[in-house]
């Protein structure tokens, strides 16, 4: 099969395949060139075998920091896309890294673990004292719920290195995530890429929602398992449904997206997403929930045009050539319920982005939904 994707002007090395092809990270780094790399991230769909990817990798990239997850589906070249394997590389020449895994996020020694996390991050700027923009990136298991207090943990070792980051995800099946540093797979784990780079780096996250007058109260709740019992303390799902105007028998996953609740943090909205209603009649969110909290409605501007503007504003001061972009997956299920996958396609391949699908997304601190996430590069050249 030939290469669905290959080297563009860029300031990455970026390439794609089917998942179908044979050899398929021989296929991405003949596409790619013999540039050095210092980091090689796999974006990996869920239709393939992880594993076999993963010894491919370390077959042929054996001096490369390779870093992998499985996703909701994938950002190509073409914009949404599913059953790719898509590959971002970060060229010596520009670029220095270094990647720590965190392999149980159920045993995470926080202390210890910001303590290596400042170590390395003072030594990756002692050894490119050229490279002055820097970023984190973080990939996590999706289904781990363990990002919030992994986010919120390791953001201050990071000190004026903005962060960004996405849950691994596992198409719509939520079975199964996994994350990969080096051939170590992991589930329950994570990996953190710090970044450093001569090229003038802006972490952002965007996303099309407004708040409404519309709140309700979370009367009874499971915080570990992101379980929501009970909405102004009546039946979680039912409540909801109510509120929004809906059937509680018809809750499903175009309802969440298409009705997304927020919590106030400091000045700014979050999404706190639903992923599903369970056989019990309670919500099951994708990030933290408590007691206590107040939800309140959103209502979605237009994704495109919100998009199309958000991208206009990121080049106003010169313009990017990339973007790694994650994108929570009911964007993608929001973008199929209003038929705007093509044109939200169309926009994000004009710009560039490359990326995938997530069950999250991280920024700064935060453990956020229903967002795209990433980082966008400039040359040099550009002030």
């Amino acid at each position: 099969m030939t290469i669905q994707g290959g080297i563009r002007r860029s300031l990455l090395c970026k390439a794609e395949v089917r998942c179908t092809t044979t050899a398929p990270v021989a296929a991405l780094k003949n596409a790619m060139g013999d540039e050095p790399l210092c980091l090689l991230a796999l974006f990996v769909t869920s239709q393939t075998d992880f594993g076999d990817v993963i010894a491919e990798a370390e077959l042929l990239y054996p001096d490369v920091d390779v870093v992998c997850c499985t996703t909701a589906g994938e950002i190509g070249e073409m914009g949404y896309d599913d059953g790719l394997i898509v590959a971002v590389g970060f060229p010596q020449s520009h670029f220095a890294s270094k990647s720590l895994a965190f392999a149980n996020l159920d045993i995470f020694y926080a202390e210890s673990e910001m303590d290596r996390i400042a170590q390395e991050r003072v030594a990756l700027q002692d050894r490119s004292p050229e490279m002055e923009e820097g970023f984190a990136f973080l990939i996590v298991d999706g289904l781990s719920r363990r990002e919030d207090t992994l986010t919120s943990t390791i953001s201050p070792a990071l000190r004026d290195m903005p962060l960004f980051g996405a849950s691994a995800g596992d198409g719509a099946d939520f079975r199964q995530t996994l994350v990969a540093l080096n051939g170590q797979i992991m589930t329950n784990g994570a990996v953190l890429n710090l970044i450093r780079s001569t090229h003038r780096t802006k972490v952002f996250s965007l996303d099309h929602l407004v708040p409404t007058e519309t709140q309700m109260v979370v009367t009874g709740a499971d915080p570990e398992r992101r379980i929501v019992k009970s909405i102004n303390a009546e039946p979680a799902g039912r409540e909801y449904a109510r509120i929004v105007g809906k059937d509680p028998e018809q809750l499903d996953r175009f309802t969440f997206a298409s009705h997304p609740v927020v919590v106030r943090i400091g000045g700014d909205h979050h999404v706190r997403a639903i992923q599903q209603v369970n056989d019990a009649g309670e919500l099951v969110f994708f990030s933290a929930i408590d007691e206590g909290m107040v939800l309140t409605v959103a209502t979605p501007l237009n994704m495109a045009q919100h998009l199309t503007d958000q991208m206009a504003e990121m080049a106003a001061d010169g313009p990017f050539t990339d973007i790694i972009g994650c994108d929570c997956i009911l964007r993608r299920i929001e973008s199929e319920q209003t038929q705007m996958t093509h044109e939200l396609s169309t926009i994000m391949a004009k710009n560039n982005v490359t990326g995938f699908s997530t069950y999250g997304e991280q920024i700064g601190p935060l453990h956020v939904n229903q967002t795209m996430t990433g980082v966008a590069f400039y040359p040099k050249d550009v002030t």
